[in-house]
């Protein structure tokens, strides 16, 4: 029997096809797993597929990826699927032609009646006897995604090619799965991964594949697992903390990784109280989810924390800076010096610069590049000058972003013949003519790139760029982060049933004045408890919440101020 499983990125399919490998060959069975362990079974496919995935490749349109991608999958059905199948085992794989017509139909737009004889050619008549679709939120998705990238130590700033297009990608490839699913339901199991634990939705999966390879009538299409129960009522603004913690700790007893990396950023009682729980099972995530906190309590955990995890401490300092935050990038110097020089941008403070000084003696030139980011005077220009000589493009390239000056873009044009995408990042939140002119050039080639370059600028040119966008990725909404404008409000109207959790978390910054509340509200009455819609909708109550606290803390100071003043006067 051959099986397929088909998803979008951060499904699960890789983890449940391995599982299923494995308890197959406990039950007897023989059984070949064509991307074992993740990993293409075939050296000739891993090579063809570094090509489809090389962020560099900008100029390759979707007819040359789709060969390229059919020729990765013949090339495994040669060398892996089909002995194996001539040897009578059961044959596994991850990803198979279902994933080229889902992608380049679904989500590059071509038409799939196009594709499908060159599929036919690639297949050699072979297609899957049963395929599973790993079915998941797509926002949810990506959350496991990027913990997936961070507990694997690849780097979070780097996109593959189909990463640049945008979120709105995966949308459409799982409504290209479903739609494939539903013409073929004789063939197809879906299988729902977004709120069961690991083992149930393996016995689930066990018990239908065995069913299948043992001739027994399997009718049912669609494994539901039961699903968490979420607390009656409809979520709103004043419930959201109780909700979002309750579908939190639910989380915990299934994907505890992914529970303490929700609360990256979440100030308050309720959330340090998590961390205290994890901690001492998941240091590293909890010592990178206090960034951006100054609170004693996100200090008190880092002072702890900084034995064991430094690297994870000092990446979780974020922007902070504090004499709190400098006495301890001192200290974690000696451990963790990538990454406290990475996290000193836009710090020009003598102390930064005693230890930028410390890093190019030790060798550390990319690090203090990466770190320069939003520093200007001629000291910084003189380590870029030493970045450009050691050919370390993309990292003096990062150390331009926030400079909005005219040598700043004179140095970006000569980057752009190395690396394109490391300029458009550097231009976040610019409107220079340079930056202007590299969107409009990007655009269809990297759009997620350019959309997030367009945080906080308001401008003809960015709005109308962003309404281009908003209907085809989320990162349109991105791009207005805590903006509090007539523009801002209507695209988040427009935009909150296709991008619900980002549109939430667009409003952080923002006070909870009428406005926000009620589109939480609609958000969270429209979306019925999904996660990452109240993760962020919580996130931004618990700041807007925090913010004001401070500012009531800060008011007497200041009265206090203004009284001495007076009497002096008097």
């Amino acid at each position: 029997m051959f099986i397929d499983f088909e998803g979008i990125d951060g499904s699960g399919k890789t983890t449940l096809s391995n599982l299923l490998a494995a308890r197959l060959k406990r039950l007897g069975y023989k059984v070949a797993h064509a991307r074992e362990g993740g990993e293409l079974q075939s050296p000739t496919a891993r090579r063809i597929r570094e090509l489809t995935r090389d962020a560099r490749l900008l100029e390759m349109c979707p007819r040359a990826e789709f060969f390229l991608n059919l020729a990765r999958d013949a090339q495994q059905l040669e060398e892996v699927i089909a002995p194996a199948l001539g040897r009578g085992e059961v044959c596994i794989t991850d990803r198979y032609l279902y994933s080229q017509l889902a992608l380049t139909g679904g989500g590059r737009g071509l038409k799939e009646d196009a594709l499908l004889p060159s599929c036919e050619l690639a297949s050699q008549g072979l297609w899957p006897d049963l395929v599973i679709l790993v079915d998941v939120d797509p926002d949810l998705a990506r959350l496991r995604k990027r913990l997936g990238k961070l507990q694997s130590g690849r780097a979070q700033d780097t996109d593959s090619r189909k990463g640049l297009v945008g979120a709105g990608l995966a949308v459409r490839v799982r409504e290209a799965f479903l739609e494939q699913a539903r013409r073929d339901p004789q063939r197809w199991i879906i299988l729902e991964n977004n709120d069961q634990p690991l083992r149930v939705l393996e016995q689930r999966l066990v018990e239908a594949v065995v069913a299948r390879l043992e001739g027994r009538e399997q009718t049912v299409q669609r494994l539901v697992p039961a699903p968490a129960l979420p607390l009656p009522g409809v979520a709103t603004v004043d419930d959201v903390e109780a909700r979002f913690f309750h579908a939190l700790d639910g989380l915990e007893a299934r994907e505890p990784q992914l529970a303490a990396w929700l609360l990256n950023g979440i100030p308050g009682l309720p959330a340090h109280q998590r961390r205290l729980a994890y901690a001492e099972r998941l240091p590293g995530l909890v010592a990178r989810s206090l960034t951006g906190l100054d609170d004693d309590t996100a200090w008190t955990l880092r002072e702890v924390l900084a034995a064991s995890v430094p690297v994870d401490v000092a990446e979780g300092l974020g922007f902070v800076t504090s004499p709190r935050s400098h006495a301890l990038r001192q200290r974690l110097y000696a451990q963790a010096p990538e990454a406290v020089l990475a996290g000193l941008k836009r710090q020009d403070s003598p102390e930064a610069w005693a230890l930028r000084e410390r890093g190019m003696k030790d060798g550390h030139l990319a690090e203090v590049l990466v770190g320069l980011a939003g520093v200007d005077g001629e000291e910084a220009w003189v380590v870029r000058e030493a970045g450009m000589q050691r050919k370390l493009y993309a990292e003096v390239a990062r150390s331009l972003g926030g400079l909005a000056t005219e040598r700043a873009d004179a140095l970006r044009e000569l980057l752009l013949k190395h690396d394109r995408l490391a300029v458009l990042k550097s231009t976040t939140g610019l409107e220079t003519p340079l930056a202007v002119g590299l969107r409009e050039q990007l655009e269809k080639k990297a759009l997620k790139l350019v959309l997030r370059s367009l945080t906080g600028v308001d401008s003809p040119k960015a709005w109308a760029m962003r309404e281009r966008g908003a209907p085809l990725t989320k990162e349109a909404l991105d791009s207005v982060d805590g903006m509090d404008d007539p523009r801002a409000w209507k695209l988040r109207a427009s935009a909150a049933r296709r991008w619900p959790a980002t549109v939430v978390s667009s409003l952080k910054g923002l006070p909870l004045v009428a406005e926000t509340r009620a589109l939480l509200d609609r958000v969270l009455e429209e979306q019925a408890g999904k996660l990452p819609v109240l993760r962020n909708a919580y996130a931004v109550v618990a700041q807007a919440r925090a913010l004001e606290q401070a500012a009531r803390l800060a008011r007497p100071a200041v009265e206090t101020s203004g009284t001495e003043l007076g009497r002096q006067e008097a």
